[in-house]
């Protein structure tokens, strides 16, 4: 029988989506309130391995991705999700060509993998509570991140490499390691 640990806490980070009229100051300001200050942010990376998006989002899209100084519970996941998508409907217009111009997409990175939350079920994701799942999206080995079966085109990108490995080394130091 295994013995039962705590575990530590995890590093929580936002990989935001910005169509048209998605400006990521308020984006920002907005997430600060809900979740303390960002410690890390990426620049705005191009959103084009899909279309999936542009029919609400328009057809220009970025990401930007924003890690959060305080580290949460990694089972905070599920009410943080939730929370994202309050943040995501406040910014909707139905009236406008571009009705929802912010896509919030909460994770968080412990120091072997990056977890992402979902609202949509799928084989290889696990259900954490309040209609929300959770996917190892990455997984850390021989010193950067490995992909899997499932990881999403644009998460095998440089850019998003680099801002998960600069934000794995502020986890560490604010774990004493």
């Amino acid at each position: 029988m295994g013995t039962i640990r705590p575990s530590h806490p995890v590093k929580l980070f936002a990989g935001v989506l910005l169509g048209a009229g998605g400006l990521p100051g308020k984006i920002e300001d907005r997430l600060v309130t809900e979740f303390g200050r960002v410690d890390h942010r990426s620049k705005r990376i191009p959103f084009e391995n899909t279309n999936y998006y542009s029919g609400e989002m328009g057809h220009v899209i970025d990401r930007v991705f924003f890690s959060f100084e305080n580290l949460i519970e990694a089972d905070e996941l599920a009410a943080i999700k939730t929370k994202t998508n309050r943040i995501e409907d406040e910014h909707r217009n139905p009236s406008a060509r571009v009705y929802r111009p912010v896509n919030a997409d909460p994770g968080y990175l412990e120091e072997a993998k990056i977890v992402l939350a979902s609202t949509k079920n799928f084989p290889h994701r696990i259900y954490l509570g309040q209609g929300i799942f959770g996917e190892v999206e990455l997984h850390f080995e021989n010193n950067t991140y490995q992909f899997l079966p499932w990881t999403y085109p644009d998460y095998k990108s440089r850019e998003y490499q680099d801002f998960f490995l600069h934000v794995r080394q502020i986890y560490r130091v604010q774990l004493g390691k």
